[in-house]
């Protein structure tokens, strides 16, 4: 018994200040890429396609995104949070990069991105955010967490059944095989393995998953053709920034989504690694994403934010390290200088995603849902707030996309995301009641 304990204890109590053994930091780090990845490469694949850039230009736009969010990340663990957060391509940012890029170009992007993320530094640094800690109180951070995860619930079924790609199911049957071995993998690992295995749930789960995709015919090497082996990012891939103000302020309101996601966030890693969270905290860490969403303009990428992806990583396998999370980082970098490497990871087909995610984005909930327990009194006024700000939460995103283009672009960003919703449902009955 003695032996099992100190076997399991290295791998399932790590805190954020230890540091773990650089072969188990590598493996550990892989699984954080492999966990945010998919929708890291996502956004660019999405922006690219829908303004018309080619395949070349697109290659540019994946290699650049993957540069920037690992300097995103070493940003945040070194001179943010210090949290183990990572830092991936932000959905927010999507509808005003695909209307700049489409109206202006992509150059404009750029400026946009640069500018914004100047101001979401200054928030940060200059204490603004963490001066209105205070509306986040367990029962505003509880939904907000709680909410993390039920917005990413249609994106888990969405891959699980691979209905992205393959809407009219002709290949349902393959897909929900693939999706259900690796989750049932994944779940295993995680339930049933001992030792350093028992902390790589998402790696072992990912092979397991691919391999058998592979003679399925579910996996497209197509991007791996089209990249070259070996290239280096550029700076201003899309010509000189301009600095357009109607640009800077579409995307201004994406940034103002990403905040509120992001100091959801912060409470999630927080609650799950038992960690401090004060004001400075709050405020170094949006004071590093919006530094880095200047660099990413620099680079060409898109905007950047916290990922709730890997905080699930972080709650199931216990390993809670910021350092593995930055040799995640430098994984990322080196991937970025490698795009055929790179391209094999995007071609990982869907429904392994989905068995992936299915527990991982329910572990984000079940975290909300257990502070709410643990820490909010179920007066008749705080399940009001709850009931209400739930539903707003999760209803908001379901809103048709002819209604919200008779909104102003604040309003109809805000209501794209449902935590952003339910967050200020909850701050301003607090307020109110």
């Amino acid at each position: 018994m003695e032996n099992v304990e100190v076997m399991e204890k290295p791998v399932l109590k790590v805190g954020i200040e230890d540091r773990v053994e650089p072969a188990r930091a590598v493996v550990f780090g892989l699984q954080h890429v492999l966990a945010m990845f998919g929708a890291t490469v996502t956004v660019p694949l999405v922006v690219g396609g829908a303004v018309g850039l080619s395949g070349d230009q697109i290659a540019t736009m994946i290699q650049a995104v993957l540069l920037a969010m690992g300097i995103a990340t070493l940003l945040q663990t070194i001179l943010g949070t210090r949290y183990p957060i990572v830092q991936g391509s932000s959905f927010a940012f999507i509808p005003g990069l695909i209307s700049i890029g489409s109206s202006i170009g992509m150059a404009a992007v750029q400026g946009a991105l640069i500018v914004g993320g100047f101001v979401e530094a200054a928030l940060g640094w200059l204490g603004i955010i963490g001066k209105i800690r205070k509306l986040f109180t367990p029962l505003v951070t509880g939904v907000t967490i709680t909410l993390i995860g039920f917005s990413l619930a249609n994106v888990a079924l969405m891959n699980f059944f691979n209905a992205y790609s393959d809407p009219a199911g002709t290949n349902v049957g393959k897909a929900v095989i693939v999706a259900t071995v690796t989750f049932l993998t994944t779940v295993f690992v995680a339930l049933r393995a001992g030792g350093t295995l028992k902390a790589m749930p998402v790696v072992v789960g990912a092979v397991v998953g691919y391999l058998i995709s592979i003679p399925l015919g579910l996996t497209n090497f197509g991007l791996v053709e089209e990249l070259p082996p070996v290239s280096l990012p550029k700076l201003f891939p899309w010509g000189e920034p301009i600095f357009d103000v109607s640009a800077v302020v579409i995307l201004l309101f994406a940034f103002m989504v990403s905040i509120i996601e992001s100091v959801g966030d912060y409470h999630a890693i927080a609650t799950i690694t038992g960690a401090e969270i004060t004001e400075k905290h709050i405020g170094r860490g949006i004071g590093a994403e919006g530094l880095a969403c200047s660099i990413a303009g620099v680079l060409g990428a898109c905007g950047t934010t916290s990922y709730s992806e890997n905080i699930g990583v972080v709650a199931l396998t216990k390993v809670g390290s910021r350092h593995v999370v930055q040799v995640g980082a430098l994984i990322l970098i080196f991937l970025s200088l490698l795009p055929k490497f790179a391209g094999v990871l995007a071609s990982m087909p869907a429904p392994v995603l989905g068995g992936l995610t299915l527990a991982l984005y329910g572990m984000i909930s079940v975290t909300g849902l257990r502070l709410i327990k643990e820490r909010v009194d179920f007066t008749d006024r705080n399940v009001l707030i709850l009931a209400a700000a739930l539903i707003a939460g999760l209803g908001a995103p379901q809103l048709p996309a002819e209604l919200l283009e008779h909104l102003p672009r604040l309003i109809s960003s805000i209501l794209e995301s449902g935590m952003a919703v339910g967050a200020l449902t909850a701050i301003i009955l607090e307020r109110i009641l």
